[in-house]
């Protein structure tokens, strides 16, 4: 066994640097409202890490009651995972579906969806998308009022 590990060490290419674990703290990823242009109501977007992971971004989102992001699709798709709270996503031209803390939803390659708080309850979940071209998401339209609500 000591063998193995000695080769695999002397394998190494000369002038390789070890890499560290790296530890960002809660209070050190500093957010901010979304943007009007992509949200309706109040939401808070906190990036959890960019893209150094092969393309692969992640924001922590805070959605107050009533808030809900616009319609959009991701080129490589989006996985959700619902850390907080209870909320809503819906596919364009489905139903609209609930969502709880502990629940991950799947939102594939350039499907139209949004999510969102309830209309009397917060959610909070970690947004997990990869870029294609550079780019994790194209926005639309914002949810109606009537889409919302149905």
């Amino acid at each position: 066994m000591r063998l193995t590990l000695l080769a695999a060490a002397l394998a190494l290419p000369l002038g390789a640097e070890a890499q560290e674990v790296e530890i960002t703290r809660h209070a050190d990823r500093a957010g901010q409202i979304g943007a009007a242009e992509t949200f309706t109501g109040t939401a808070f977007v906190a990036p959890v890490f960019g893209p150094q992971m092969s393309g692969v971004s992640a924001g922590e989102v805070t959605f107050l009651p009533e808030a809900r992001s616009a319609w959009h699709t991701h080129p490589a798709g989006q996985m959700l995972v619902i850390t907080k709270g209870t909320g809503w996503t819906q596919e364009r031209g489905q139903p609209k579906q609930t969502i709880r803390a502990g629940d991950v939803v799947w939102c594939p390659p350039d499907v139209e969806h949004w999510h969102g708080a309830t209309e009397s309850t917060s959610v909070t979940h970690y947004a997990i998308q990869g870029s294609v071209d550079g780019s994790a998401v194209s926005w639309g339209d914002h949810v109606s009022d009537e889409d919302y609500g149905g």
